[in-house]
């Protein structure tokens, strides 16, 4: 993996060169094995927080660690097309506007034992900047190289705060257009239901059940971008013990093992149909 400036990353995507590589900045990672018509995301897989901000948060590391979506990015690795999020949401979240990146307080309770300065907050907004720079360029390359592209943008929950029976997938598609795409949004819903899960884990995959998909991820591509559709995928923390940390490796195998058959066939039957 090479660490490179994030004009050399825009620049490989415009020449559609095959890389692997770190951002200079360590915020983000990408990978390109192959240019197809579509990418996955984990933009809450992080778990860095920027030294300078230790002694100021007043999180725990368990309480950051709770609230990110550990190992989202291992679910996908496989995959050609794979941008990650390396810095925790609790510095900036990628999965927020600009102006909402930086938290106050996060899940209720006060996140600063004093307010970040402005040098503070622009560091962090800075790399959430880079990003989807990175972003842009590469939806546009697949969308000019393929007349269409899907997004697969990856996501986890905590089950076990809900006081009712919640699903193991969530589709949020509150954001999408729904009509238009209706189809390929139920035919990955049904996949997703079809994962087999080890230790008898009841697998159900329900759509805008307990999130519906408001994330700026999502927004941010749908807006720039006609012919994308982004499909934002939780699955409820079922791989790990969300109490105790510890990350239960042969549910994370199968989730992989699962989207690494249903996803690129998924993908290519959305391409098969939209891109004319």
């Amino acid at each position: 993996m090479q660490k490179l400036s994030i004009e050399d990353i825009i620049s490989k995507i415009e020449a559609k060169e095959l890389f692997h590589a770190v951002s200079s900045d360590y915020s983000f990672t990408i990978k390109i094995d192959d240019y197809v018509p579509y990418a996955c995301a984990a933009v809450h897989n992080g778990h860095q927080f920027r030294r300078s901000l230790w002694s100021k948060c007043l999180h725990t590391e368990y309480e950051r660690w709770y609230e990110e979506d550990p190992e989202t990015e291992n679910m996908v690795k496989h995959h050609p097309i794979v941008i990650s999020g390396m810095d925790s949401r609790f510095e900036y979240d990628l999965n927020r506007d600009p102006e909402n990146a930086i938290y106050d307080d996060a899940w209720g309770k006060q996140l600063w034992k004093e307010p970040l300065t402005a040098v503070e907050k622009a560091q962090s907004l800075e790399k959430h900047t880079n990003f989807y720079r990175v972003v842009y360029a590469l939806i546009k390359t697949l969308e000019e190289k393929f007349g269409c592209c899907i997004v697969y943008d990856m996501h986890s929950y905590n089950w076990k705060r809900w006081d009712r029976a919640v699903p193991t997938w969530n589709l949020g598609t509150s954001n999408v257009d729904n009509e238009r795409f209706k189809n390929s949004i139920e035919d990955w819903r049904q996949d997703l239901s079809k994962i087999k899960l080890p230790n008898d884990i009841p697998n159900t995959a329900k759509i805008n059940d307990t999130f519906q998909g408001n994330g700026y991820f999502l927004k941010f591509i749908t807006e720039h971008f006609d012919h994308t559709l982004v499909l934002a995928t939780e699955v409820a923390k079922i791989y790990c013990d969300e109490e105790s940390q510890v990350i239960f490796p042969e549910v994370v195998s199968a989730i992989r093992k699962g989207l690494k058959s249903k996803l690129p066939e998924h993908a290519s039957n959305f391409y098969n149909i939209y891109s004319n």
